[in-house]
């Protein structure tokens, strides 16, 4: 069952040195549900803008920060807090209840600076012991190894920048900041040059494919794709993983994202697919455009901004997507407000290059919500999962257990 309500809390107070600690302890994880209400019905109410930012300051001090501190960007985000609206979202699990705030704009007051907040849930305990072994795993990084039609592999990470290789009639260029660029310097070209980029896990990077379209590759993934699309009529790709999409618009070239699932067809748009072989489904995500998802069984679904496609064996359906949780890796960031916890730590286990252990009491049903910067080491994302009371993580080597 699923409850979405308003909630309205009258604030009697004008206290300022009240909005600060009820704000260090929102983003240290402690604060009640009632204190969660206060908080954001006083930010709605008031102007306590100096107050926050010296909590916030405070937080950014006690985890070693402080240097991301950016007063440019607390505006920004601090004056879309004050207008959003508090929503709060009941979902019954067996055997318990968990209330779950979906508060994503608020969130980012503290996650915007790297820290993450609100994994919170209704039992949490006060106080918890949020001790990850010492070995610490440091986050994935900007690579990837690119595979020519020849057979040549280039690991990015290693290459100088300029020019990487000539094929079909284009330049294959590593620009300063890292990214590959195809740049078609002949009319011609050969449709059976094939070039593959692939990602590790704990890799992503990103590539400009000859037509001008951008994508953004996650990890443990691949895209295959001509090194020339002059010669075709459709412009192909195929992917495994998850990939960001920014399509050059050619009306009279369809662009074609194809999965072991499903095609996703295209003639200009920004999307996102996970396509990934562990996930029980296929989303396809849209931002901006249309674009038309196609199953195996010819079944076939039109997108509109804002919707999320699900492909299972069985059907395809649509239901209004979190835009910003589906891209969040795309921008260095997890967010986690609508995944179950498998499906939390199958992301985590793909950003730092982990095997994930669950104990017998490791817990099953359990969900949480939360942001968190991916340039943090894993300690930063699993002491945060911890403060809940729910969870706990041993790290040792490149395998985190789970328990209860």
């Amino acid at each position: 069952m699923k409850i979405n309500r308003k909630i309205t809390y009258k604030v009697m107070s004008n206290d300022s040195t009240l909005v600060k600690a009820l704000f260090e302890k929102y983003t240290g994880g402690t604060a009640s549900p009632e204190e969660v209400k206060q908080l954001f019905a006083m930010i709605a109410e008031g102007d306590y803008d100096e107050e926050m930012k010296n909590a916030l300051l405070v937080e950014l001090q006690a985890t070693d920060l402080q240097d991301d501190y950016d007063n440019e960007r607390w505006y920004k985000v601090f004056n879309e807090v004050k207008t959003e609206t508090v929503i709060w979202e009941t979902k019954e699990a067996p055997h318990k209840s968990h209330l779950i705030k979906k508060i994503s704009i608020a969130a980012s007051i503290a996650a915007c600076f790297g820290i993450g907040v609100y994994f919170y849930q209704q039992s949490a305990k006060p106080t918890v012991n949020t001790k990850v072994a010492q070995n610490d795993i440091a986050p994935g990084k900007n690579t990837a190894t690119l595979t020519l039609a020849n057979g040549r592999r280039i690991i990015l990470s290693d290459a100088n920048k300029g020019v990487l290789a000539k094929e079909a009639g284009v330049n294959i260029t590593k620009t300063a900041s890292g990214q590959i660029v195809y740049e078609v310097k002949e009319s011609s070209g050969d449709k059976n040059t094939i070039n593959t980029l692939t990602t590790a896990k704990g890799e992503t990077y990103q590539v400009r494919l000859p037509d001008g379209t951008d994508v953004w590759l996650n990890a443990a993934s691949s895209l295959k794709y001509p090194a020339s699309f002059a010669s075709v009529a459709q412009r192909r790709v195929t992917l495994t993983g998850e990939a960001y999409f920014q399509v050059a618009k050619d009306k009279q070239h369809p662009f074609i994202v194809k999965t072991d699932k499903q095609e996703v067809k295209v003639l200009g748009t920004h999307f996102n697919v996970n396509s990934y072989a562990d996930e029980p489904a296929t989303k396809t995500t849209l931002l901006e455009g249309s674009v038309q998802v196609t199953g195996l069984h010819n079944e076939r679904k039109v997108l509109k901004p804002g919707d999320q496609s699900l492909l299972t064996t069985n059907s395809i359906e649509i239901y209004d997507a979190d835009t910003e949780e589906a891209v969040a890796w795309k921008n260095n960031e997890f967010m986690f407000g609508n995944d179950d916890f498998r499906t939390t730590m199958r992301k985590v286990a793909r950003w730092y290059n982990i095997e994930v252990v669950y104990e017998a009491s490791a817990p099953i049903n359990l969900q949480l919500g939360g942001f968190s910067s991916r340039s943090r080491n894993i300690s930063t994302v699993l002491k945060m999962m911890a403060k809940t009371g729910e969870v706990h993580f041993r790290v040792e080597g490149q395998k985190v257990y789970v328990s209860k």
